[in-house]
């Protein structure tokens, strides 16, 4: 088994790799393997709602990260996903490639369980804590939890290192994924099939 876990952030060793490689190691120890993904520093599209994903399977644009990164979601059991808080939401650069990576290869992720990881210096977890987990609940992505809301706190790594509450967040964190993705596993259950997406507009009624 496989857990991904995604870098949001510009600083591919910063506080946001320091809280996930502190969820990673405790998944590895668990016999789980990982994989660190770093979404870089370059320019990424957002979704400019064209169609062609539906048409295509894939996104219109192809010179951004998303093809990598879609590439390595489609290999793995679970996610974790981690991001700086920036104005108490998560990286935009990081939202704009959820945002294509869930419509247009949202079937990579479908019923794979998956967390956030949020990194801030002070305020403003918990709002981006909420708006990465609204990506999981779209695609009945059962959403692993630990033993607070999954934050670290510091301006540096060396401050993270620090947070002795976040750190054990993120270490209850990797023992509750690699639990159950384990149970899963040995419970060898089918997931439930999913019924035909009913569509209500309400300025129609219909």
């Amino acid at each position: 088994m496989k857990v991904l876990l995604i870098n949001g952030s510009p600083h591919e060793h910063g506080c946001t790799y320091t809280a996930l490689r502190k969820v990673a190691n405790i998944l590895e120890s668990e016999g789980i393997q990982t994989k660190i993904f770093h979404i870089g520093k370059g320019a990424v599209h957002g979704c400019i709602a064209c169609g062609n994903c539906r048409k295509t399977g894939t996104c219109i644009f192809e010179d951004d990260v998303l093809a990598d990164l879609a590439k390595e979601c489609s290999a793995a059991d679970g996610f974790i996903i981690g991001s700086p808080v920036y104005f108490a939401g998560p990286n935009g650069a990081l939202c704009a490639l959820l945002d294509r990576l869930f419509f247009a290869y949202g079937s990579f992720m479908k019923g794979k369980p998956a967390a956030a990881v949020v990194s801030c210096r002070r305020g403003g977890a918990s709002a981006a804590f909420e708006r990465l987990n609204k990506y999981f609940t779209l695609k009945q992505m059962p959403v692993v939890s630990s033993q607070y809301w999954n934050s670290v706190h510091g301006s540096s790594p060396a401050d993270v290192l620090k947070d002795k509450e976040g750190l054990q967040t993120m270490r209850t964190l990797g023992r509750n994924m690699a639990w159950l993705l384990n149970s899963i596993a040995a419970g060898n259950i089918p997931r439930p099939e999913s019924e035909p997406i009913a569509v209500t507009s309400f300025a129609d009624g219909k």
